[in-house]
């Protein structure tokens, strides 16, 4: 088991407060950090207060930060933590960040298991409604503009308010099964209600979010993650991006005849009209 995946082991099955996940997710984000770093850099790391951090710690049965840290450093290794390049800026800093990112999804990739589970369900719905609110919005549509090319009916839900439930309930009576909701920080309420409501109505939900940690995993019948990057002023999403693609070819892979017919039709389409130059 990798690091990241030994340190979700341990909240797994604890009920934690919205407080204590923001906690865990910033242990997720930064694992082999996070094991040589006090309560109070923790506490700074998560912008939650330094008690908040103790009581975290015992929630999940330690007797106070020290004793998570030791496990901590069990899970990630004794070595020390490689620092930034000597010559690295914060641009350069953040954006091999997310070189780490990708790294962890690579690895997260070899148990295809939950993926194909998820490239099941959602090959399977028609129409297949894409929820993306706020900074998820352009994930959404970039998936959408794609899985347009091998799916029939692709339905971005990109707008809150009633009109979101009344599309999610239109999308339902003309047949979905299946939802992708894109549901990034700061993790907008109105993403998380609509979870809510398309379980209520039927629908399988496949999240793909920044953490097991995120609240919109319990929302959830499938849930894949991808870390954002925090290291600049608004959130880098590349892994997430990455993720979205990985899972419109678990897509694919779910119905390839259907999707190799589709995509060969598009082809012709465009072709017939001339839409790209080359």
């Amino acid at each position: 088991m990798n690091e990241t995946g030994g340190v979700v082991g341990l909240f797994q099955g604890v009920r934690l407060t919205p407080t204590q996940r923001r906690i865990a997710h910033s242990l997720v984000q930064h694992a082999s950090a996070a094991a040589f770093l006090s309560a109070a850099e923790v506490a700074e790391l998560a912008r939650v207060s330094q008690p908040s951090v103790t009581r975290f710690a015992m929630a999940l049965g330690y007797d106070g930060f020290p004793a998570l840290r030791r496990r901590l450093r069990e899970l990630t290794g004794n070595g020390p933590v490689a620092g930034p390049h000597p010559a690295a800026n914060e641009m350069q800093q953040a954006v091999r960040g997310e070189v780490r990112h990708l790294d962890r999804l690579a690895d997260q990739l070899a148990d295809r298991a939950t993926l194909t589970a998820a490239g099941t369900l959602l090959a399977a719905s028609r129409p297949l409604p894409v929820l993306g609110l706020r900074a998820a919005a352009p994930l959404a549509a970039y998936f959408a503009y794609f899985a347009a090319k091998v799916l029939p009916d692709v339905r971005v839900l990109d707008a809150g308010g009633s009109l979101l439930a009344d599309r999610l309930e239109q999308a339902r009576a003309a047949g979905a099964t299946a939802l992708l909701a894109v549901v990034l920080p700061r993790y907008p309420r109105e993403s998380l209600d609509a979870l809510r409501d398309a379980r209520a109505a039927g629908l399988s939900t496949v999240v793909i979010t920044d953490s097991p940690m995120s609240p919109a995993a319990e929302c959830a019948d499938v849930t894949l993650t991808a870390a954002v990057g925090t290291q600049l002023v608004f959130d880098l999403h590349t892994a997430p991006m990455a993720l979205s693609m990985v899972v419109l070819q678990a897509i694919c892979d779910a119905a390839p005849d259907d999707a190799q017919r589709r995509l060969e039709e598009f082809e012709q389409s465009v072709v017939r009209r001339q839409v790209f130059t080359s």
